[in-house]
């Protein structure tokens, strides 16, 4: 033991800054009719599109986050061959509609033209109305499923994004 030296506590280090990419609602790329992927939970793997972006989060949920309504069984495949019948069972969509942090998503780079936002009226919906905007929703994308080529005659860039919701993502 030395005597007559102080012993000094090591000088404080600055706080740590967060590490990874910068943050997708800072770049404004998460918007109205984009697709995305969702990153955890339930419906991880699943595409979905967005309906309404809040950056600066909501009274009620006080980070950013995103109303998405997206698809939980992608339609199958169907051949000239089958019946009318199984047809229609076949291109059958389930859909979900969800809140989500930003940071459980990731944008691609498609868009969609789907007309969503005025199933969702309220800046706050409810649990009960984001259960019956999911009625809504499943006409919505079924019909849009069985008109892709209709829609592909407006937009080139916009069919090629609804194309690819449709689809289920392989990984």
């Amino acid at each position: 033991k030395v005597v007559g030296v102080a012993t000094q506590s090591p000088p404080e280090s600055p706080p740590r800054a967060r590490r990874g990419a910068p943050r997708a609602e800072k770049m404004g790329i998460i918007k109205s009719g984009k697709v995305v992927v969702m990153l955890s939970g339930r419906y991880a793997g699943r595409k979905a599109v967005v309906v309404k972006a809040h950056e600066d989060g909501t009274e009620s949920h006080r980070f950013s986050h995103a109303i998405v309504a997206g698809i939980d069984r992608y339609p199958r495949k169907v051949s000239k061959s089958m019946s009318e019948a199984k047809r229609a069972k076949r291109t059958k969509i389930k859909p979900f509609v969800k809140r989500v942090n930003f940071q459980h998503i990731m944008p691609t780079r498609y868009v969609v033209d789907f007309d969503l936002k005025r199933l969702l009226d309220d800046a706050s919906p409810t649990a009960e109305a984001l259960h019956d905007a999911r009625r809504t929703v499943k006409t919505v994308f079924e019909e849009r499923y069985l008109n892709q080529a209709a829609a592909k005659a407006k937009s080139e860039k916009r069919a090629a994004g609804t194309q690819y919701f449709f689809k289920a993502l392989r990984f």
